[in-house]
């Protein structure tokens, strides 16, 4: 079977179970599912239960599709993503955003969990990802067939979107949230890197570095969909002066800076 006809059928299931016109997607990092307190749940799925659906295999991710109204737009909210790291390829990754897409979602919001390689920057805040370095080692428009589904060589100029990120930077201003901007660079892990690693990182211009996020972006821009993305901070990748780190402290640093990511996300759906 083709994967159009893989991704036609799991629209239709979650067709048939509500998931009726969303305007906006959202794609939640490691520790940060709160904002759905804030969305109106009409429906929700868990990943295996969806036909053709991978299903996440972290313990801190949740494993479910929600549908519902946040700030008077329809959303769909992934609670948890999946990750190489897990074992699934780059087209099991971004599964979900073609999913997503064809049941109509007009615009991509993304969140992840990641480490400050810029030393400017401190665990427990956020960062507006201006731009990234892909260093997953493929990508998840390389297979065959891939030119039915959108251009075969996507431009990646700007693969974030501009007007959102204005709006998005407005919006810290407007209600004093510190945001940084830079480049996110992501790679496989689960490992976290090496003093060399964070060195050589930052000298090719990262920011922040985290284990997600950029295949969902290549797949957005193939398919002309409109993304913005947050990394919140969780730890401070100084070689000099590198810690062994403690997962449960990650998960503590994203619960501390979640309720900025919230706003951030909550307004600028608002005013989209």
């Amino acid at each position: 079977m083709s994967i159009t006809k893989y991704i036609e059928g799991a629209a239709e299931y979650l067709q048939q179970r509500g998931f009726e016109n969303p305007e906006v997607g959202i794609i939640l990092g490691t520790g940060l599912g709160k904002i759905i307190e804030n969305v109106e749940i009409e429906a929700e799925v868990s990943y295996n239960h969806i036909p053709n659906f991978p299903t996440a295999t972290v313990e801190f991710h949740k494993g479910k599709l929600i549908y519902g109204t946040l700030e008077g737009k329809k959303v769909i909210v992934m609670q948890g993503r999946f990750h190489v790291y897990e074992g699934y390829s780059l087209r099991d990754v971004t599964f979900p955003v073609r999913v997503m897409h064809l049941l109509g979602i007009k615009k991509l919001l993304v969140s992840n969990a990641s480490g400050a390689i810029n030393l400017n920057f401190k665990k427990g805040e956020i960062m507006l990802i201006d731009d990234h370095i892909n260093l997953q080692g493929d990508s998840p428009l390389a297979f065959r067939g891939v030119e039915k589904m959108g251009e075969r060589f996507v431009d990646m100029s700007a693969p974030y979107d501009v007007e959102m990120n204005k709006k998005l930077i407005q919006i810290a201003s407007d209600e004093n949230i510190t945001l940084h901007k830079g480049v996110y660079a992501s790679v496989v892990g689960p490992q976290l890197e090496t003093r060399a690693e964070y060195r050589y990182l930052k000298i090719i211009g990262a920011d922040a570095v985290g284990m997600s996020t950029v295949p969902e972006v290549i797949v957005a821009n193939h398919l002309n969909l409109p993304v913005s993305a947050i990394s919140v901070l969780t730890d401070e990748c100084d070689p000099e002066n590198l810690k062994p780190v403690n997962i449960a402290d990650i998960i503590a640093s994203a619960e501390k800076a979640e309720p900025a990511m919230i706003t951030l996300f909550t307004e600028l759906i608002k005013h989209l």
